[in-house]
């Protein structure tokens, strides 16, 4: 079971999110919302999470501030898997020094951007490649891992994960897979 704590590792910096809208009167536009990160900690304290915000649909529909209240239900509903059905989560992954995730596979297309320290991309095939802040790494619905190589720094990186056809090779169509981590994080949903 994941725990949630204000703060992932005590190293990094603490996040704020800020959300925009406009001022019904006015028509100008605001800072409506300013939310403190709520992390959430997995694999025994090796990576925690922070989703500042997820969509549930595309075009994803702003009136009446509809995405705001369907990202708070879909946080609040403890069901969120890594990917959300038919729309995307912004999260971010804290990585303990010298931790490695489990092996994974989502339905989705990903963007992985580092922006702290450095994560080593370990793929099913054998191949790493390592990643410094700055670096983006297109995740494609392939079989994978992430590795924290530092012994002393904690790492971070956020990903954008959008939901996306199913995937198939050689005439295969590939599941979802959680390794280690099923159970402890909610199946996504998404390939049934």
């Amino acid at each position: 079971m994941a725990s949630t704590s204000s703060n992932s590792s005590g190293k990094l910096r603490e996040l704020q999110t800020f959300i925009t809208g406009h001022n019904a009167a006015t028509g100008n536009t605001t800072i409506q919302d300013r939310r403190s990160a709520e992390w959430q900690s997995y694999d025994h304290g090796g990576m925690a999470f922070h989703v500042p915000f997820t969509t549930s649909s595309f075009p994803v529909s702003m009136k009446n501030d509809e995405d705001i209240e369907t990202h708070d239900r879909t946080v609040a509903s403890g069901k969120l898997g890594i990917v959300n059905p038919n729309g995307t989560v912004l999260r971010f992954v804290d990585f303990a020094p010298l931790f490695e995730s489990m092996m994974h596979r989502t339905r989705s297309l990903d963007y992985g951007i580092v922006v702290e320290g450095s994560i080593e991309l370990v793929l099913d095939s054998g191949e790493r490649q390592v990643l410094g802040r700055g670096d983006v790494c297109v995740q494609r619905g392939t079989n994978h891992a992430w590795r924290n190589p530092s012994d002393a720094e904690w790492a971070r990186v956020v990903y954008i994960l959008q939901d996306s056809q199913p995937v198939e090779v050689g005439g295969e169509r590939l599941k979802e897979y959680l390794g280690r981590s099923e159970g402890e994080i909610p199946g996504s949903g998404n390939d049934a």
